[in-house]
């Protein structure tokens, strides 16, 4: 599905990493690990089509996965340290909007992350680990292939971080890949790790 070869990013005037090599085929999941400043949100923000590689590839099944960047963008779902939600919009509102560009089922995707009682509160009464539950659900409103996730697990509970795991099942079992920057342990059995 997705590979990188001699990967290699420089940010202002230093080289943040080179060399990367990763293999991430359906249904695989790929933990990026490593001190802060490593690289790993770099990598995610690079394979998302955000930070030009100054060297290497990123092949998706076999082609260049950046020659058409309004292609790869539909094929991945991006969760970065920010969770992108309009405060003044309700828990239900904040959905929708993402469910009219992607399609999906906004009660189901509420339902995946224990939110549905919350539903009509603004987004802005949320606490810090419910805004970030309500950033996950955007993750199970349609299928794309490849989630790239940014420290998932920043400001959850362990109740919460346990509610991911099916969530991630379900996308993997789909044949979806994972590919997530953590500093904790995730409910992600059997995925391989990349340290940076």
């Amino acid at each position: 599905m997705l590979e990188g070869r001699e990967l290699a990013v420089w940010r202002g005037e230093r080289l943040v990493f080179s060399g990367i090599d990763f293999a991430l085929p359906a249904g695989a999941a790929l933990l990026l690990t490593g001190a802060n400043g490593a690289g790993k949100s770099t990598l995610l923000r690079a394979v998302a089509g955000l930070v030009p590689l100054i060297e290497g590839e990123l092949r998706w099944q076999g082609a260049d996965a950046l020659a058409d960047r309004p292609t790869h963008a539909r094929r991945l779902r991006y969760l970065s340290h920010a969770d992108a939600l309009k405060p003044s919009l309700s828990v239900r509102e904040n959905l929708a909007f993402f469910a009219k560009l992607w399609g999906g089922a906004v009660e189901p995707a509420l339902e995946s992350v224990g939110l549905l009682d919350l539903a009509e509160l603004p987004a802005r009464v949320l606490s810090s680990g419910q805004k970030r539950r309500l950033a996950l659900a955007r993750l199970a409103l349609s299928p794309a292939a490849l989630w790239l996730l940014d420290e998932p697990t920043v400001g959850l509970d362990a109740a919460s971080v346990a509610r991911l795991g099916p969530l991630l099942a379900a996308h993997r079992a789909a044949g979806g890949a994972v590919m997530a920057a953590t500093h904790l342990p995730l409910p992600l059995p059997d995925a391989q790790e990349l340290r940076l």
